[in-house]
């Protein structure tokens, strides 16, 4: 990439590939790309899983009907990733989202089950303070382990009623519950949990010491609107 390029890169993304060349090399995996792949050094592979074909990602997300998508390699749900083999990745991405997840613990289990012992999990993330978001209450460890526990199909209403009512800004009970019913019709995919980033540092600490969960944090860096965070599986 020419210098000039990378001038006109908005910082944000400077970053990104700032830490991608630092950390990612060999083979791995994207989760969610979309419209926006992580720029990898020469020394990464990649491959990208999306829980639907690009034909069907335009269909369930119009606003990314003229938008150019990764071509899709493996058709999984990205918080299960069954068709991974454990141990199985140098590397795994995923950006922008965990926020997505309805059970984000699940999902960095997952994640980090098909690392290799030492790969490298790759998030960033975006700081609620900084989005749409800003108006919701910050997702408590409390909610995210009764969702892991228990299931998160309890919780999924409620987070599309503080959807329709924190950041679509509906007023009407009436039109929330249609806006909710909507929703849940074409399972669509919402921010269904809000962090800013020293209470994400909290829960990674805490699916450590509460769970065991096999990570290190490497790095947590605000990166404008997002935060970039880096682990490592320790075992």
């Amino acid at each position: 990439m020419s210098t000039e390029t990378i001038e006109a890169e908005p910082l944000l993304y400077q970053y990104r590939r700032f830490f991608a060349n630092q950390y990612l090399h060999g083979d791995g995996i994207e989760v969610g790309a979309l419209n926006h792949p992580l720029a990898l050094p020469e020394t990464a592979r990649i491959k990208y899983v999306d829980r639907l074909s690009v034909a069907d990602l335009r269909r369930h997300y119009p606003e990314l009907a003229d938008e150019p998508l990764v071509e899709v390699d493996i058709i999984d749900n990205g918080e299960h990733l069954q068709t991974v083999e454990e141990a199985s990745q140098d590397f795994v991405i995923a950006n922008h989202f965990i926020e997505h997840c309805q059970d984000p613990i699940t999902t960095i289990e997952n994640l980090l089950r098909v690392l290799k012992k030492g790969g490298i999990l790759y998030l960033a993330v975006p700081d609620k303070r900084y989005s749409f978001d800003s108006d919701r209450p910050i997702t408590s460890f409390e909610h995210l382990l009764k969702d892991y526990q228990e299931g998160p199909e309890n919780s999924k209403v409620s987070h599309y009623q503080e959807w329709a009512e924190l950041v679509l800004k509906e007023t009407d009970k009436s039109q929330v519950q249609d806006i909710v019913k909507k929703l849940i019709k074409r399972d669509y995919s919402i921010h269904f949990h809000v962090w800013e980033s020293r209470n994400f540092l909290d829960f990674l600490v805490s699916l450590k010491n509460h769970l065991n969960f096999p990570l290190e944090v490497q790095r947590l860096f605000q990166n404008s609107s997002e935060f970039i965070t880096i682990l490592t599986k320790s075992r």
